[in-house]
């Protein structure tokens, strides 16, 4: 398949701090590739060099056939960007706003209506309203509409679902899979797992390194030991008690439970006794399969 993103070795300082360092990937046409990291961990300053946005102090980076230091002009006509906060006018219609962004990107609502009818549909019912005036997945749908209204080729989605209710961010992912059928290639970074799932490929980044890329079921099974949820009541003195238990290897805490493993990479039934001791009471443990987080904590480990 066509490579619409080709990056090798980037780099990107800012001061003394490195916030990118030796980055490389690909990306497909049609591909929906996601970025899973903690904040700051270099997704947003990645995202910016993808769009043009800022220069990388070393490497290359090949976006639809153009180098992104000198081919910036013709990318920008062609990539759609939707940053992490809402940055479109809010003392603006919802009408205004899109015909706005149309009107910049030389083009007109009508002419790519085929291409936002899915999502802009949802809200055109109340087009005539300020956009600072809608709900928080009114707003998404928005500025997804303003990315998409000059029918890019790429487009950037910088934590697009933080803050919305989780039937806005299904039905978000929804319309992201349809637009597949217009061969537009989506990155995407997320701070939820469920969508790290729905991604093609995801590349987990910690401290401006690339840990791993991979399909998100490969990366899950790449977790090499075994995993055990632990629940109790009392969920801070169940980390502490897990944590000074001598073969407890790692112990996260995830949701209502704690996952661990061993340093034996078995079962130690001694840890009930060890937690009775510790005054953690009603403790249940259950294998358990690891997920994406699971395995970007073991990885994270090892560097």
């Amino acid at each position: 398949m066509n490579k619409v993103i080709a990056a090798s070795a980037i780099g990107r300082k800012f001061g003394n701090t490195r916030a990118l360092e030796n980055v490389s990937f690909d990306i497909s046409e049609s591909e929906i590739f996601g970025f899973i990291g903690p904040d700051g961990a270099g997704k947003t300053t990645l995202f910016r060099i993808i769009t043009t946005l800022l220069l990388p102090d070393e490497g290359k980076m090949t976006i639809m056939g153009l180098d992104c230091r000198t081919g910036y002009r013709q990318l920008r006509k062609n990539i759609g960007y939707m940053p992490g906060r809402f940055s479109l006018y809010p003392d603006l219609s919802v009408e205004e706003n899109l015909n706005f962004y149309a009107t910049v990107f030389g083009t007109t609502v009508k002419e790519n209506y085929d291409l936002i009818y899915d999502i802009y549909s949802h809200i055109e019912p109340f087009k005539k309203r300020l956009a600072g005036k809608l709900s928080g997945g009114m707003k998404q749908k928005l500025a997804l509409s303003c990315a998409l209204i000059h029918k890019p080729g790429l487009l950037v989605l910088d934590e697009p679902t933080t803050g919305v209710d989780a039937v806005s961010r299904s039905e978000f992912w929804v319309m992201l899979k349809k637009l597949r059928q217009h061969n537009i290639t989506i990155v995407v970074s997320t701070p939820y797992m469920d969508e790290a799932m729905k991604c093609d490929r995801v590349a987990l980044i910690q401290r401006g390194r690339l840990l791993s890329i991979n399909q998100p079921e490969k990366i899950r099974e790449e977790f090499g030991r075994k995993l055990f949820s632990v629940t109790a009541p009392e969920k801070f003195k169940l980390i502490n008690a897990l944590r000074s238990f001598p073969g407890i290897r790692t112990a996260y805490p995830f949701g209502d439970s704690v996952h661990v493993t061993f340093k034996e990479d078995e079962f130690d039934d001694s840890i009930y006794k060890h937690l009775d001791r510790m005054g953690v009471i009603n403790a249940r443990i259950t294998e358990t399969k690891a997920g994406i987080e699971d395995s970007f904590l073991e990885l994270m480990q090892k560097e």
